[in-house]
Parts: structure tokens; sequence; C-alpha cells
């Protein structure tokens, strides 16, 4: 072999029978080098696995407390708390729906009741009623709880197919004012007016 040429895997070689104990150079020192490193690298091993053991402690110990703590806030934030309804919003969008209602336009009477429906599912909602819309929530409603179940019902049939026909739906003023007179009679129900 080259002079300018060094064998890396003989000197790796002779590092490692160094660290086991079994260095060539027969002198005392090469072999309390040997183990002074092994003793460090004991520590080490015992000091990693201290601290493995206790970092699981501390990430067991977190969990528990995040467990814990969700099912406070879950407790907490859980109950829906409504503030008394004082009546004067859903009369004042009650006011733009009748407003909405008295024009010639057959536009204003769809929006007038697409608008009633939606002050409807706010009802509807704050009764406590669940579901994704409308519909599903006036299924859920007991009948004997809502006397006017029917109105809603009829209403809410316009509405559906104001929504789904557009402009194509032919809305007559007549049957607009029979729609609203419909939410009115659930809105007075529920003394919203």
């Amino acid at each position: 072999m080259p002079a300018d040429q060094l064998n890396v895997e003989y000197v790796f070689q002779v590092i490692y029978e160094c660290l086991r104990g079994g260095c060539h150079a027969g002198s005392n020192g090469a072999a309390q080098f040997s183990s002074l490193i092994a003793q460090i690298w004991l520590w080490i091993i015992i000091i990693g696995y201290a601290l493995s053991v206790l970092a699981l402690i501390v990430i067991v110990y977190s969990l528990i407390r995040l467990f814990e703590l969700r099912k406070r806030e879950e407790e907490y934030y859980g109950t829906l708390l409504l503030a008394p309804d004082s009546g004067k919003e859903s009369n004042s969008r009650w006011t733009h729906i009748e407003a909405l209602a008295g024009s010639q336009n057959a536009s204003d009477w769809r929006t007038a009741i697409i608008e009633a429906d939606i002050l409807l599912d706010d009802m509807l909602t704050r009764q406590g009623y669940e579901g994704a819309s409308v519909g599903e929530k006036l299924k859920s409603v007991e009948r004997s709880d809502f006397e006017t179940l029917s109105d809603a019902w009829e209403a809410h049939k316009v509405r559906n197919q104001i929504a789904h026909e557009g402009s194509a739906f032919d809305l007559s003023e007549s049957l607009a004012r029979r729609t609203l007179a419909h939410y009115e009679a659930v809105f007075r129900e529920f003394e919203m007016l």
C-alpha cells in the first residue's frame, strides 16, 4: 500500500479493539483508558434510560391532564347559553319582511319569503330543535308543542319551491301573502311579533 493512503478500516479496527480492552501496546495506560471509556459509556446508557423513563412519565402525565382539560371544556362550552330575546331584532326583521311583501315586485316577494324562512329557522333553533335544515327541525317537532306546525310546513314548502325553481316559479301576490300569513301565525304563537 502506498504511504500517502490511509487505511480507514484498519484505524477503526484498532480503536474498536482498544475500547474492548485488547490493545496490543502492552501498557497499563491503554487498559485504563479503555476501562474509563467503558465506564463513561455505561453512565451515558444509564442517564439515557433515566431520561427516557422521565420523558415517558411526563408524556403520560401531560396526556392525562389534557384529557381532563378537554372534559372540563366540553362541560363548560357544551352548554349553549342564549341571551333572553327582547323581540326587537325579530320585530325589525319582520318589519323589513313586510316592507318587501308590500312591494309590487315578485322578486321582493321571493326575498320576503326566504327571509321569513330564515327567521323561522332562528326561532326553531332558539326553541331547541336540532337539524341541519328547517325541514329537519320541523320533522322533530311534536304536534302538541306547536299548534301552527301545519302553517310552518305550508310556508316552508313554498320557500323550497322558490329556492329550487328560482324565477321560474310563478309566485302570485296572493300566494306570497298567504305564505307570509302562515309565517306570521307561527311567529305570533311563539310571541315573536
